[in-house]
This record gives C-alpha cells, sequence and structure tokens, in this order.
C-alpha cells in the first residue's frame, strides 16, 4: 500500500472513531452505484438509463462490459500464443472505444505500444 493511502486509511479510521460519520444520510443502507456511470456523458446518463431499464445496453457500454472480460481473460491466460492474441483483441476494443467517445487513445492502456508511439513522435 502507497503511503497516501495508508494516511488516508489512517485519517478514516480516526474520524470513525470520533463518531464524524454516524450521522451520514443514508447510514446502514446499500449504495446504489449503478444509476451513474462517471464515464457516461450527463446529457446521456437518462436516455441510457431508459435503455438499461428496457434491457438494452448502449453500443459503449457493451463495448465496455466485454473489455472487462477480455482483461478478466487476459490476467488468466497463461499460453503467450494466447495471451498475444487476447491482447491484440483487447487493445482493438480500447481503441474502438476511445474513437465511440472521440478520446485521444489512452496509451496507459495499450502498453505494448506506448513505446513504439513514444520512439516515433521523438523523432
Amino acid at each position: 500500500m502507497d503511503l497516501f493511502a495508508v494516511i488516508a486509511e489512517r485519517r478514516i479510521l480516526e474520524a470513525m472513531e470520533r463518531g464524524e460519520f454516524d450521522d451520514l444520510p443514508g447510514k446502514g443502507k446499500p449504495l446504489n452505484l449503478e444509476d451513474e456511470d462517471p464515464m457516461v456523458p450527463e446529457e446521456l446518463r437518462m436516455a441510457y438509463r431508459m435503455l438499461k431499464n428496457a434491457g438494452l445496453l448502449p453500443p459503449e457500454l457493451e463495448l465496455r462490459k466485454e473489455i472487462l472480460r477480455l482483461q478478466d481473460l487476459l490476467d488468466a491466460v497463461r499460453d503467450e500464443g494466447e495471451r498475444r492474441k487476447r491482447r491484440r483483441d483487447l487493445d482493438f476494443k480500447l481503441m474502438k472505444l476511445n474513437t465511440m467517445r472521440r478520446k485521444p487513445v489512452f496509451l496507459e492502456g495499450l502498453p505494448e505500444y506506448k513505446e513504439k508511439v513514444l520512439n516515433r513522435l521523438s523523432r
């Protein structure tokens, strides 16, 4: 655990001991984290919620689910050839998602290409 996480954890525990969290609204109730996806632009959230309630997912969210599944699969694959294939699939889907969002490609999510791109840009 890094230093900031240790400090934050310690301060949270101290605040709990002082009772600073005792009167928070919703205490003892589960958090509903599914309603507001921070990756979905605010102006699209209502439409996405309606689609979700109808049992449909927008293409971006469907792709995000697939990316998460591929990341889990990649962690479990031990065969190097199969691992490379899965990594290529994952890289393609990450680039597709970034393109759908009209955001620049996030090189940290593509470690196999990061060095190549940086070398080419530094020429």
